[in-house]
């Protein structure tokens, strides 16, 4: 397989707006590379998840500035994937305990 696919996708966004979100709109939430494109991310959740997609839409968000103490910085810039399934496709199962 193709290493890319496992760096596109980084990790399922388990939180109440995406899991809000994934059983109202059939979609799922992923953190993405940077880089990842569109089609980038529809072509991995299929071949790693073995799903049908239908659309995949993507918001970036820019690292914040902290602080603790004297220490000061900036978190580091992310991308989020919302990703709809097909119609009639089997829901990704990863947050069922929570």
């Amino acid at each position: 397989m193709d290493t890319r696919l496992y760096q596109v996708i980084k990790r399922p966004i388990i939180t109440e707006k995406g899991l809000g979100v994934k059983e109202t709109q059939h979609t799922v939430v992923f953190e993405v590379a940077s880089d990842a494109t569109k089609t980038e991310i529809k072509e991995a959740v299929q071949r790693v998840f073995k799903v049908k997609v239908d659309h995949v839409r993507t918001a970036n968000f820019h690292g914040k500035f902290r602080r603790r103490g004297r220490a000061e910085g900036f978190r580091s810039d992310w991308k989020k994937a919302y990703v709809r399934l097909a119609e009639g496709e089997k829901m990704i199962e990863y947050a069922d305990n929570i």
